[in-house]
């Protein structure tokens, strides 16, 4: 069985195998341009200090 990904960049399927080098990316210019867009942080991760108080994380949320 072949499984089948989008690219994350231009949503065209990609074969999750050794035939697609640049998985998940469907070539080096898609993947390109996704390293681009982290390096100009139009792309991050949100940290703690990007989460209201309302979203807010805590221990006590666990128990």
């Amino acid at each position: 069985m072949t499984t089948v990904v989008k690219c994350p960049t231009c949503g065209k399927g990609v074969v999750w195998g050794e035939v697609s080098p640049f998985r998940p990316f469907c070539s080096k210019r898609c993947q390109l341009i996704d390293l681009g867009e982290w390096a100009d942080e139009e792309k991050r991760i949100p940290s703690n200090s990007d989460l209201s108080e309302s979203e807010e994380w805590s221990e006590a949320d666990d128990r």
